[in-house]
């Protein structure tokens, strides 16, 4: 069972004030990565966010001390490649759609999770919700077929990294078992040894190391990876797993947000409506679906 406030003897509203900034780091370590896909592409851009990425969670905690076991082996491979699919995916999605509307397409996946097995009404009511938002959507229909629908490619993307996500939570799952919280570190070390290669082939390897994109590389890294998981990590220890959970939901919202402020990708009213009904599902999953187990996501 999570911590509740009472118990630190704090206010609630600290953690999810830190929560609060925590996704907008996310988002914002997204909106940069975006604006970079012009000069060495998405597979470029994930290759360098993966690389020194994983050397700042090498240095925070020092996985070379842990030990391996046959056990943790398979675990642990299916959770880094699956972050590596979820981040590689999810980077090609914002080449193509807004911000907003690659989280709420995203997560469809850890909403698949934590719905399987469902079996009371109220857990169907949000199933139902979310095919609502993803039929708005969806380029089809007179209503939809305007010329600001959404490139299906892109959403195609959104929804294989949202199906990353998944695999991402039941292999993260079991290798969490192993390691605690430095099981993160490892599979990032992993998705780098696998996707650092395939970035680094699709996009100009003197231009990603160069000192005009390797900064910013570097605060991509910061924003979407270090500072976020610090900071969630405080808001766990905090709040309960219903109002962890449920905060979390607001995530595509923020997302939209500063896609909005920084890349000026305005959304339309259909497409907003979509992301509600997402948002909503992923609040009510939240506060009716008892989780198994608590899972931090590195984006």
């Amino acid at each position: 069972m999570s911590a509740s406030p009472r118990q630190h003897g704090g206010s609630p509203w600290l953690p999810i004030g830190l929560l609060l900034l925590s996704m907008v780091s996310i988002q914002s370590g997204a909106s940069l990565a975006k604006m970079l896909f012009p000069v060495i592409g998405a597979p470029g851009v994930t290759a360098l966010r993966l690389l020194l990425g994983t050397a700042i969670l090498f240095i925070i905690f020092k996985p070379w001390r842990l030990s391996f076991t046959r056990a943790s082996v398979l675990p642990i491979l299916g959770y880094g490649i699956s972050l590596g699919i979820m981040n590689y995916l999810f980077y090609l999605a914002l080449t193509t759609i807004p911000l907003g509307i690659a989280v709420a397409l995203e997560f469809t996946g850890p909403l698949a999770v934590a719905m399987f097995g469902a079996r009371r009404p109220a857990d169907f009511f949000w199933i139902v919700l979310v095919i609502t938002g993803l039929a708005f959507l969806l380029p089809i229909g007179s209503q939809l077929g305007q010329l600001e629908q959404l490139d299906p490619i892109g959403m195609l993307y959104a929804l294989g990294a949202g199906a990353g996500w998944a695999l991402y939570i039941i292999f993260g799952q079991r290798a969490g078992k192993f390691y605690g919280a430095a099981t993160v570190s490892l599979g990032s070390l992993i998705a780098a040894l696998i996707f650092f290669p395939l970035g680094a082939f699709n996009s100009d390897i003197s231009v990603m190391f160069s000192w005009a994109v390797l900064p910013l590389g570097l605060a991509i890294a910061i924003l979407s990876t270090a500072f976020p998981y610090s900071l969630e990590m405080v808001a766990l220890t905090r709040l309960p797993t219903r109002t962890f959970g449920t905060l979390m939901s607001l995530e595509p919202v923020v997302g939209a947000m500063v896609g909005i402020t920084f890349l000026h990708e305005h959304l339309t009213f259909t497409q907003w409506l979509a992301l509600t009904c997402i948002v909503i599902a992923s609040m009510g999953a939240a506060l009716t679906i008892k989780p198994k187990s608590k899972i931090k996501k590195i984006k």
